[in-house]
């Protein structure tokens, strides 16, 4: 009964924060912004059965992002905390590879966005003097698309989707944060970032490859 309304829990504090707690004081903000993190943090850990390596790994990047979630008011700190989070996620990743020339390939549009991005926002560091800022994000831009490539290359519907929305999330808060303002900005980051980790937890369950899409389920992967 507990597993069967923790999504719903998930869900409701998740909105509760987007929409509805105020921006001050910043300490319940930041308490109720970890809490549906939590949660997903909870949920990842029961639904896998047997703890194995993969479910681990994923453990450790959901906690080390909740930890980014609560410390990113000192964005270095908050920054640090999450990239660790991608690695441990990319570590998870690697360890259900399943290589595919057709999903292989994604590392082309990938590294194009990537670059795009990160070039846009190192030539607004630049412009507002915060050149100490360039090489954490660029670290961070590569991390995170190699996290989303690597998600692609599990051939794990759940995490492919996860990986995805993150990507998007964290693309959507470095252009509203550098470059120019997005409307609405907020409540799109936190709506991808809850989504992001509860798809990339989901993909700890045996069924999460079910339902590819656009013709990558029936990719004969390379032997």
């Amino acid at each position: 009964m507990f597993m069967k309304w923790l999504p719903a829990a998930i869900l409701i504090t998740g909105l509760a924060y987007i929409f509805v707690i105020p921006e001050e004081p910043m300490l319940l903000k930041i308490l109720c912004k970890v809490i549906p993190m939590l949660l997903i943090l909870l949920y990842a850990s029961k639904i896998g059965g047997t703890r194995n390596i993969y479910q681990t790994l994923i453990l450790l990047g959901l906690f080390f992002c909740m930890l980014g979630d609560g410390l990113l008011i000192w964005f270095l700190i908050g920054l640090s905390a999450f990239l660790i989070g991608h690695l441990f996620y990319i570590a998870a990743f690697l360890k259900s590879w399943s290589f595919s020339w057709l999903r292989f390939a994604t590392i082309l549009p990938i590294t194009l966005y990537s670059t795009v991005i990160g070039r846009e926002i190192i030539f607004s560091l630049i412009e507002t003097g915060d050149n100490g800022l360039i090489f954490p994000v660029i670290g961070y831009v590569t991390v995170i698309s190699l996290m989303g490539w690597t998600a692609i290359m599990t051939r794990n519907t759940a995490a492919i989707i996860g990986g995805i929305l993150f990507v998007i999330s964290d693309s959507i808060l470095a252009w509203n944060k550098f470059i120019d303002v997005i409307a609405f900005s907020g409540p799109l980051i936190m709506l991808t970032y809850y989504a992001a980790q509860f798809f990339i937890a989901s993909s700890i369950r045996k069924d999460a490859s079910f339902g590819f899409v656009n013709g990558l389920k029936n990719e004969t992967p390379s032997q």
